[in-house]
């Protein structure tokens, strides 16, 4: 599918090669099917302090890798003093680009429900300090994780004033609270709401299933302006590679379907949801 004399156009928005059953020759095999592929960038999320760590060294490693760090709602129960002083040591690092994923998960309720609340707004407080994007996760608490979101100034005057403004589909400058959505699920309500309150809303393989009426209509109605594209591999592998282990590759799955979805040329997709992730990210 991959045309090799093609531009790198793609960047995968949320991934985990730091995935920490994956082996060093795991991910050097994976590193190669990027290089091969027109994915230019890639962005490995952490989910815990050790995935924090493997993505702060997958970012050295290659040079495509950028990295984010956090603890995911599910180890919340480990966010301690301690964790929180990692997190804010390695947030230093030049090619670690935000703080994430953090959210909520009341699905698996891994941790206690109060202490993922309690996990996520330190996080979120450390990001406002550091000055830096950060990744939500949300799964079965849409409402409480917007609702935390705010209490907590991810979208206050204070902070999007860090970040320069973006430019809407009209080409007028609004601003930015440097959030991301990843792995949207949510209604296009849910989806218009983050977008107004500076949110991005990033889209990943379900958009390709085709009993997921709810992610198609999203992508849809959200400007092009305001999307990502991404993985979240190696899981929810994108049509026709579901039920396979996801890559970052398959992000070029992901593109093609938004832009049937929006009636535009997938090279276009790619290029400006790339040029989103990287703006949102902080990268030249």
């Amino acid at each position: 599918m991959v045309d090799k004399n093609m531009d790198k156009i793609l960047f995968d928005a949320h991934a985990h090669i730091n995935e920490l059953r994956f082996s060093e020759a795991d991910r050097d095999a994976l590193a190669k099917e990027i290089e091969d592929s027109q994915v230019a960038y890639v962005m490995d999320a952490a989910f815990s302090i050790p995935s924090s760590r493997q993505a702060v060294y997958d970012a050295e490693k290659y040079p495509w890798c950028y990295a984010i760090v956090g603890i995911h709602p599910h180890d919340s129960k480990d966010l301690d003093d301690k964790a929180m002083e990692e997190i804010r040591e390695m947030a230093k690092h030049p090619k670690v680009k935000g703080i994430g994923e953090i959210g909520l998960d009341f699905y698996y309720d891994h941790s206690d429900r109060d202490i993922q609340r309690e996990g996520f707004r330190k996080q979120i407080c450390l990001a406002n300090e550091l000055k830096m994007p950060i990744v939500i996760h949300s799964r079965d608490a849409e409402e409480e994780t917007m609702e935390i979101l705010k209490e907590e100034g991810a979208f206050s005057e204070e902070r999007q004033s860090f970040f320069p403004p973006r430019k809407n589909e009209k080409g007028e400058e609004v601003p930015d609270s440097r959030v991301l959505i990843h792995c949207f699920s949510g209604s296009v309500e849910t989806a218009r709401q983050y977008v107004k309150l500076g949110a991005t809303v990033s889209i990943c393989g379900p958009v390709t299933f085709k009993n997921n009426r709810k992610t198609s209509l999203v992508a849809a109605d959200i400007p092009i302006e305001f999307l990502t594209v991404e993985t979240d591999s190696p899981y929810l592998a994108p049509v026709p590679k579901r039920g396979k282990q996801n890559m970052s590759p398959y992000v070029e799955y992901v593109a093609r379907r938004v832009a049937v979805i929006k009636g535009m040329e997938y090279e276009e997709v790619a290029r400006i949801t790339c040029d989103n992730a990287k703006r949102f990210y902080g990268i030249d």
